[in-house]
């Protein structure tokens, strides 16, 4: 008896929820009303360093241990550490690679072929899923930073790696 009040009176209140569907502060504001949520970004264009320890340098500046976003200047000249699209470090970039058999593929007749087809798909895709409600599906792009500490040379060496572009940048300790 006990567990059908439970489940009749107290699950169905919608404050009283185990998973409420949407959740509530302190202050009484949800959370989906709030503008970081609702216009936030879905995804970053620029891939994500982890960066556990801080980094001093011979200056007084620290860079704190915390996320980062890694971006590459237009100059390729630079990788700037940015958090909260702010930037923390403008780091010197020593090599940049880039993928040499890229615009071969990209000029090919069949993968221009594939690509319209898988356009097509997508489209019919999203379609489906906007009458579902759902957001869109978007085209991923590769990503990837790392960081790591070279004691031989007492500086940490940092990858950026996004689509086709590669970039490597030093902080000297």
């Amino acid at each position: 008896m006990f567990e059908g009040y439970f489940v009749d009176y107290t699950q169905m209140h919608p404050m009283g929820r185990v998973y409420p569907k949407m959740p509530q502060t302190t202050s009484g504001v949800y959370d989906a009303s709030k503008t970081y949520v609702r216009y936030a970004l879905r995804d970053s264009d620029y891939p994500t360093l982890i960066i556990v320890d801080p980094i001093y340098d011979n200056s007084g500046n620290t860079i704190y241990p915390g996320y980062y976003e890694l971006a590459l200047s237009d100059s390729h000249e630079f990788l700037l550490l940015m958090q909260s699209k702010e930037a923390v470090a403008v780091i010197p970039v020593f090599k940049v690679e880039e993928d040499a058999k890229e615009p071969e593929r990209l000029n090919n007749k069949e993968y221009k072929k594939q690509l319209k087809k898988e356009k097509k798909e997508r489209e019919e895709v999203n379609k489906k899923r906007a009458e579902a409600g759902m957001p869109p599906d978007e085209e991923k792009v590769y990503m990837e930073a790392s960081i790591e500490y070279n004691p031989d040379g007492d500086y940490y060496l940092i990858k950026y790696e996004r689509d086709t572009i590669r970039a490597w940048g030093a902080i000297k300790k």
